[in-house]
């Protein structure tokens, strides 16, 4: 049965080959989903080595971080923002777990974020979810997990209300759209730790002050942040 299913596999491979989801390039069975060449030309920040950076700079008088940081930055029609597309609107999780992958690598090569305690994705309303099939900050999360053995709660900060696509807000209606919209769960879970929050992209920040304003209401939490891009 066992070789039955692999001679399907490689027969659809056959017909329907991988492809890289940046640039197009065919892509052996079993390699990831970005081609190697893409994912060194990828535009990269050095923010996880500097701890003074645009994503800290954003958040001052907004919330209180411990630290902040983003591993690409992003441009329009940059091949960035093709893998982002994929992740979120093509099915493509996978897409997420590696660049996560490469964030948790470049975090831990940084030493400046060893004394976090948990991993907490931003989440997507149940409905929202339950439309893309997963939630594309928690694939993130998986990436990051993987490499640094911080381990991830999805169970503690969820978002109690569905909010409308951001994409074209300003700032000020960014926030009157997610603020108050995020609630805590099993709160005694994060009580004295340092939590990583982390997202895709960071724009005006506005989701992301939310759910950290939150989280920051709990005893003794310590807050950071980490996106895949800065835009």
């Amino acid at each position: 049965m066992k070789k039955i299913i692999e001679y399907i596999e490689d027969f659809w491979f056959l017909i329907f080959p991988y492809v890289c989801e940046s640039c197009g390039v065919a892509l052996g069975k079993n390699e990831p989903p970005v081609c190697f060449k893409c994912l060194y030309e990828l535009p990269r920040t050095d923010y996880c080595l500097n701890q003074e950076n645009p994503i800290v700079d954003l958040f001052i008088g907004r919330i209180k971080l411990e630290k902040a940081t983003a591993l690409f930055h992003y441009y329009k029609g940059s091949r960035f923002k093709k893998l982002l597309h994929g992740l979120k609107y093509k099915n493509k999780p996978e897409i997420g777990i590696l660049l996560g992958k490469e964030l948790g690598a470049a975090m831990v090569s940084s030493g400046n974020f060893k004394d976090v305690d948990y991993i907490i994705p931003v989440p997507l309303h149940p409905n929202r979810q339950k439309q893309r099939g997963y939630n594309q900050s928690e694939m993130i999360g998986e990436g990051i997990a993987a490499v640094t053995g911080i381990p991830m709660l999805t169970d503690v900060l969820l978002r109690s209300v569905e909010t409308v696509t951001q994409t074209k807000m300003t700032r000020d209606d960014r926030w009157k759209n997610v603020s108050g919209k995020f609630i805590i769960k099993n709160e005694n879970l994060i009580q004295n730790k340092h939590l990583l929050l982390i997202d895709d992209v960071v724009t005006t920040g506005s989701t992301l002050e939310a759910c950290g304003e939150t989280l920051l209401n709990v005893d003794g939490v310590k807050l950071s942040i980490a996106v895949l891009a800065e835009a």
